[in-house]
């Protein structure tokens, strides 16, 4: 799944809605082959009452799975803060009195340079084991003995990086999605093709929710992902000596 949720946002919105039209145009040949004139009315009479509830099932599913994917986001960016945040008050804690700051704060400044450049996308920013940060958290014995909050705020972005979009819920999704458009078709199978333009809409719809569930689905490897802005601003602090008393 992640080599879905990784491709960038106009790839899923032109492949989501490009699948969904081809899905519909191919439900309706079929469908206007396997069920003869004559039975076209019945099966109006049969797919109209299914109408509301196939369209709530699935909208209520994608809007709590995009929901909970968008707090998921929420939740990692807040992680991300508030590892910058750590390392902030690392580099003030270094300036105290009796404190070598030079050798912590050099350290510090190595450890994220690092994560940004070598652990913040792909594979690498859910395994956890990049050898240029490793390296960077080991080359001073006074910041791994101030690095509690740090490393436990790390291990707290890998695990979010590690997560990915559930196959149930994607599975659920498209079944549901698919049930709709096939019986959205058959309403229209009484009509011409220009009776049938309404069904684009609702194609429309549910390729852009689709779209966007996957674009949410791994905010460190997807087309939407967690801003590296909190960790960058420490790092030009450091870079211009702010964390000096």
């Amino acid at each position: 799944m992640t080599w879905l949720t990784s491709l960038p946002m106009a790839v899923l919105i032109i492949g989501a809605l490009a699948a969904a039209l081809l899905f519909a145009i191919g439900v309706r040949l079929a469908l206007r082959a396997l069920i003869p004139a004559a039975q076209r009315d019945s099966a109006y009479t049969i797919a109209a009452p299914l109408m509301t509830a196939l369209g709530a099932l699935f909208a209520i599913t994608i809007a709590l799975t995009v929901a909970s994917e968008a707090g998921l986001l929420t939740s990692a960016q807040g992680i991300v803060s508030n590892e910058a945040a750590d390392a902030s008050r690392l580099a003030w804690a270094a300036t105290s009195a009796g404190v070598n700051p030079a050798p912590i704060q050099s350290a510090l400044l190595g450890y994220l340079q690092a994560t940004r450049a070598d652990e913040w996308q792909g594979n690498q920013a859910a395994d956890g084991d990049d050898p240029a940060t490793s390296h960077a958290l080991a080359t001073s014995s006074e910041l791994l003995d101030s690095l509690d909050a740090l490393t436990s705020d790390r291990r707290a972005r890998l695990a979010a990086a590690s997560r990915q979009l559930p196959a149930f819920y994607v599975v659920v999704l498209v079944v549901a999605g698919a049930a709709l458009i096939i019986n959205a078709t058959v309403l229209t199978l009484r009509s011409r093709w220009r009776a049938g333009l309404p069904v684009g809409g609702l194609v429309a719809v549910i390729g852009l929710s689709l779209a966007l569930l996957f674009a949410l689905g791994t905010p460190w490897r997807g087309s939407i992902t967690v801003s590296g802005q909190p960790i960058d601003a420490v790092t030009q602090d450091l870079h211009t000596g702010y964390f000096h008393r």
